[in-house]
């Protein structure tokens, strides 16, 4: 028996939260237990290391799509382990430019390449394939391009 179709489409949201869910928890427990990290640490990270040259506060929020209030936290804390300077903007007194430093770009390889294995371990049961099909679908829905 076939589904009306909206029932379909909240079933296949439904799935792609819960296989959601289920990724981010296991990300969040490995970045735990081998690099004492969080995810957003990871995600402010990211995020530097694609804008080298560094962002402004408000612009990695919005990278981030998050607050400036917790970004703010997340930046104060890697500041202080060494990860992250902070530099005052030209031409703007209240404005802070943000960059990795470079023992937070080592850091950040190596947290990079821990996390590209396990999203592997964890899409390991699709092939090639099926995963080139998943993208194409989920490139349908819109949103960024990764």
């Amino acid at each position: 028996m076939s589904r009306p179709l909206p029932k379909q489409r909240l079933r296949v949201w439904l799935r792609m939260l819960a296989a959601q869910r289920e990724i981010e928890t296991g990300l969040r427990e490995a970045l735990r237990l081998k690099f004492d990290s969080t995810l957003p640490r990871f995600d402010v990270l990211s995020a530097l290391d694609r804008y080298r040259d560094g962002l402004r506060m408000s612009e990695l929020s919005a990278k981030l799509k998050v607050s400036n209030g917790n970004v703010t936290g997340i930046v104060e804390r890697l500041a202080g382990e060494g990860l992250v300077e902070r530099v005052a903007v030209d031409g703007d007194r209240r404005a802070m430019q943000v960059r990795l430093t470079p023992a937070g770009a080592e850091r950040f390889a190596e947290m990079a390449t821990a996390h590209e294995g396990w999203i592997d371990e964890q899409l390991s049961a699709f092939d090639s394939d099926e995963l080139e099909q998943l993208i194409r679908l989920l490139e349908r829905m819109g949103g960024e391009n990764a």
